[in-house]
C-alpha cells in the first residue's frame, strides 16, 4: 500500500485546490486513495463487488462535493474515511444485514496490549478469545470506535473528525468502552 499517511498536507492542499478548479485534476486524488479506501470499505463488507461499488459512490462523492471540503488538518485520506464510513452505514441499513467486523491480529493484539497487561501466552490467547467474542457484543458505534482507534491507527482528533463528535468525546467513549470490554473479557475468563 502507497505510503499515503506520510503524504505532504500542503502539497495535497495545492492538488485539491486545483481539482476544485478542475474536475481532471481529481485524478490524482483518485489514484492516491482508492486503494486504502477500499481496503478499509472491504474491512466492513468482506464482499470485493460490494466494496468496489461503495468506493465508487465514495469518489463520486467527494468529487461532487470537492467544493464544500475545508482542510482542517487531517489528510484528504480522513474526509474520504468520513465518506466511506457513512456509504457502508447507508448500506448496511438499506440492506437490513449484519455488519460484518474484520479482526486482523495486527489490530487485535494492540487493543490486547491497551488491556491486558504481562500475560503467559496460555492465558493471553484464551483472552484474545474472549476479547473477539466480547467484540461481537459491542454496537455499531462502539465497533467504529475499536476499528478507528485500534485497527486503523487513528488519532483522537481523527476518530472525532470521522465520527463527527469531539475529539474529547472520542477519548472518554473509547476509555469507557476499553473498560467495557475488559470487565467483559475479565468476567468470561474467570
Amino acid at each position: 500500500m502507497e505510503n499515503y499517511k506520510e503524504v505532504n498536507q500542503e502539497e495535497e492542499k495545492a492538488i485539491i485546490e486545483k481539482a476544485k478548479k478542475d474536475p481532471e485534476q481529481f485524478g490524482i486524488l483518485y489514484n492516491r486513495y482508492y486503494k486504502p479506501v477500499y481496503i478499509f470499505i472491504h474491512k466492513r463488507t468482506n464482499d470485493k463487488e460490494c466494496s468496489a461499488d461503495i468506493a465508487s459512490h465514495v469518489f463520486l462523492k467527494a468529487l461532487t462535493n470537492l467544493k464544500n471540503y475545508i482542510h482542517q488538518g487531517f489528510p484528504f485520506s480522513s474526509w474520504l474515511y468520513k465518506i466511506a464510513l457513512n456509504e457502508v452505514n447507508e448500506y448496511y441499513r438499506k440492506k437490513n444485514k449484519r455488519r460484518v467486523v474484520s479482526i486482523e491480529i495486527t489490530g487485535l493484539e494492540r487493543l490486547t496490549d491497551a488491556l491486558i497487561e504481562g500475560e503467559s501466552d496460555l492465558e493471553l490467547n484464551e483472552k484474545r478469545f474472549h476479547l473477539s467474542e466480547a467484540l461481537k457484543q459491542l454496537d455499531a458505534l462502539e465497533i467504529q470506535l475499536i476499528e478507528l482507534r485500534f485497527f486503523e491507527e487513528k488519532s483522537f482528533k481523527e476518530v472525532g473528525y470521522i465520527l463527527n463528535i469531539t475529539e474529547n468525546n472520542a477519548k472518554v467513549k473509547t476509555y469507557r468502552l476499553l473498560d467495557k470490554i475488559k470487565a467483559a473479557v475479565l468476567l468470561n475468563y474467570r
